[in-house]
């Protein structure tokens, strides 16, 4: 029996040699390839990876089955960050890219991303099509495609996507600032991106991680906190400012402040927004998923600006993006990305943008932080991961059907379902409670408007699953 292969937020991922193997990513290419025959357009699609364990010889066999069904792959050799994949889709004029990519998983996963024309991760409406398409060869094997002829086409995707950088960062700002920085870029595929354009425009940087290793140092390639103490000692011993770092295909980003400090992304998101409308004078929107901090609605009714509240799912912020409506978009989770830009979660340009607004106000980000707080309000964000038991799964699943008038005795004002359940309280703090479509876990994202408050609020939503 064929293994059922479903694009998720960010497309479809499996352990390599238990579901991900060669066959599956033949059925999965096939399906795609048929979906990119059937539309308009060039046919052409460009066949990328991150550094994982068999990258190369998957690019190799993706290339082979689009020739087979009439789509020119153009394949790129190196390993590239998702959004210089994404950027060289657009300029190219290609009809989408696959990407092999787990992003921030685990090195026992691979996966595959499906990009659109518009360099955007596919929507619903599209990988529906394809998982048809796919679910339509049924159990037998895909062929093994023929070896070509003549090599593929091949792009570097750096060259193209280095210079849009330099036209949205102002590096002659953070030359001028002497700033030192540390960039840690987990063994991924930012490896001499990030460095390589500071290091154009006469900054210092030291670099940690900077080689490639399929295993990622033996933990996922995922820059949160509890894996930046490299970054933060690298950072101590060549005293740097500030510490950017980004996971294993780039989309994502981690922040280290000049005292060590973590600033997790929410608050990244928001100063990011705050220094934008202020150094860019742009005030066309903000997005930000349900899960992400209120302290961007804050802002948003700050400046006057449109706020948008999409579904978990870059997806949805870079529809926003391609259409112009927003200034910046980014999810709780890590990911952003600017006005002009790719409808694309890009952790380098989030670490060379939070490195520009060091550089310019001169500032720690803790303090840049404080600030905000007192300009609109003060927001402390959480997230917890909680395992579920089938039968509480089975009761919890019955119980965010229902509409809640409290919580732990905290009355809920406002009830959101963009996505999941979101219970606005009284004084503005919130719980929101999301499903995991894999694994038998809630995600209980819980924001509190005083600091004093915050573990307290998280408990309550936890025993609130439990009850």
């Amino acid at each position: 029996m064929a293994v059922e292969i479903k694009f998720g937020t960010s497309g479809w991922r499996a352990i390599v040699a238990d579901e991900f193997t060669v066959p599956n990513i033949r059925r999965a290419v096939t399906g795609i390839a048929k979906y990119v025959a059937s539309q308009p357009g060039s046919h052409k699609v460009l066949v990328g990876r991150d550094p994982r364990f068999l990258g190369e010889s998957f690019v190799a066999e993706a290339a082979k089955v689009l020739a087979a069904h009439g789509v020119t792959p153009v394949v790129i050799p190196h390993a590239a960050p998702t959004p210089a994949i994404a950027y060289a889709i657009r300029q190219t004029k290609a009809s989408g890219g696959i990407n092999f990519t787990a992003s921030h998983n685990p090195p026992e996963y691979n996966g595959i991303k499906f990009s659109t024309p518009d360099g955007a991760p596919a929507l619903p409406e599209t990988t529906k099509q394809v998982e048809a398409l796919i679910a339509a060869l049924g159990d037998t094997p895909v062929p093994v495609p023929a070896e070509p002829k003549e090599k593929f086409e091949e792009i570097d995707v750096k060259p193209d996507y280095l210079a849009r950088l330099n036209e949205l960062v102002d590096f002659k700002a953070i030359k001028k600032s002497g700033i030192k920085v540390v960039f840690d870029p987990f063994w991924g595929a930012a490896r001499g991106y990030s460095c390589h354009i500071l290091r154009e425009h006469g900054v210092e940087v030291a670099t940690v991680h900077d080689y490639r290793d399929v295993l990622f140092g033996g933990h996922a390639p995922e820059p949160d906190d509890h894996l930046l103490a490299d970054c933060k000692a690298e950072m101590k011993k060549f005293g740097a400012k500030i510490g950017i770092a980004t996971d294993g295909d780039a989309d994502r980003f981690g922040i280290v402040d000049e005292d060590g400090t973590f600033i997790q992304p929410n608050y990244i998101i928001a100063l990011l927004f705050d220094y934008l409308v202020e150094t860019r004078g742009w005030k066309n929107g903000v997005a930000k998923s349900v899960a992400t901090t209120n302290l961007i609605n804050a802002l948003a009714d700050h400046y006057k600006i449109p706020l948008f509240e999409t579904p978990v799912g870059f997806k949805y912020i870079g529809e926003l993006i391609i259409q112009d409506k927003i200034v910046i978009g980014g999810e709780e989770s890590a990911g952003l990305t600017i006005r002009g830009h790719v409808p694309e979660k890009d952790g380098v340009i989030a670490g060379l943008l939070v490195t520009e607004m060091v550089a310019v106000r001169g500032k720690s980000l803790g303090q840049q932080l404080k600030e905000l707080f007192t300009r609109v309000g003060e927001f402390y964000p959480n997230r917890e991961n909680l395992r579920l038991t089938p039968e509480v799964k089975e009761s919890f699943v019955e119980k965010v059907k229902t509409d809640p008038k409290e919580l732990s005795g905290r009355k809920v004002s406002q009830i959101v379902r963009t996505d999941g359940l979101k219970l606005v309280l009284e004084d503005g703090s919130w719980v929101c409670y999301r499903l995991s479509g894999t694994e038998p876990v809630v995600r209980v994202y819980t924001e509190a408007r005083k600091h004093s408050d915050a573990d307290a609020l998280s408990e309550a939503a936890k025993k609130w699953v439990l009850e």
